[in-house]
């Protein structure tokens, strides 16, 4: 516990003001996901293989204290981040919250905050492999659902199988990434199968 107060001490400093409606805290609950669209170079690119505005998501995990806060999978390591610092981060501050479909998660926020907490410190896995040993967003946040509520939310997909979805996607920056070679035969899950997702449904968006 001393070690998840003093990460989140770290995200809540310093960090300047941005535009958030002041009625959004107040809105949101441990295990909303919030998606946004982050502008670096590999984030636009996931974007256009998946035809998605969101290539980005995390979990709320904590309300309690001055503002939310988020759990993410992110460049170098999985973290906790404030609810402004996480959506300073999108584009045009642009975000979308979605929920659970059907389930208050009252009884299940403190299994949602340990899964979270689990994954905490881990490797960002640049090559978005759903069986290695490192974490992604979207895996993040759909392993931690599964395990606290048992409710798995996204697709899994072959990287194959999201251009047979998105055949016009640029794929010149992938062989780039891949090193000449992209893993056509490997499973991931994106932001986008998980905005899509029947299991989910969006409480409130802004643009």
């Amino acid at each position: 516990m001393a070690r998840k107060n003093a990460l989140i001490a770290v995200c809540l400093v310093s960090f300047p003001m941005i535009p958030l409606a002041l009625d959004v805290a107040a809105q949101l609950e441990v295990g909303d996901l919030i998606f946004i669209r982050v502008t670096a170079r590999p984030f636009l690119e996931v974007s256009a293989a998946t035809g998605c505005w969101s290539n980005h998501v995390g979990i709320v995990v904590d309300t309690s204290g001055a503002e939310p806060i988020i759990a993410e999978s992110t460049f170098p390591l999985s973290r906790y981040t404030s609810l402004r610092r996480f959506v300073g981060r999108s584009e045009a501050a642009r975000f979308a919250v979605y929920r659970l479909v059907g389930g208050a998660l009252e009884s299940r926020h403190a299994h949602i905050r340990r899964a979270a907490g689990r994954r905490i410190g881990v490797l960002y896995d640049t090559g978005f492999n759903l069986r290695s040993s490192r974490q992604f967003c979207s895996r993040f946040v759909r392993e931690v659902l599964a395990e606290a509520v048992g409710v798995e939310i996204g697709r899994v997909q072959t990287f194959d199988e999201l251009y047979a979805r998105q055949p016009q996607a640029r794929l010149a920056f992938w062989r780039l990434w891949f090193f000449g070679r992209i893993p056509w035969a490997r499973e991931t899950v994106t932001p986008a199968s998980l905005l899509d997702s029947a299991r989910v449904r969006l409480v409130l968006e802004a643009r």
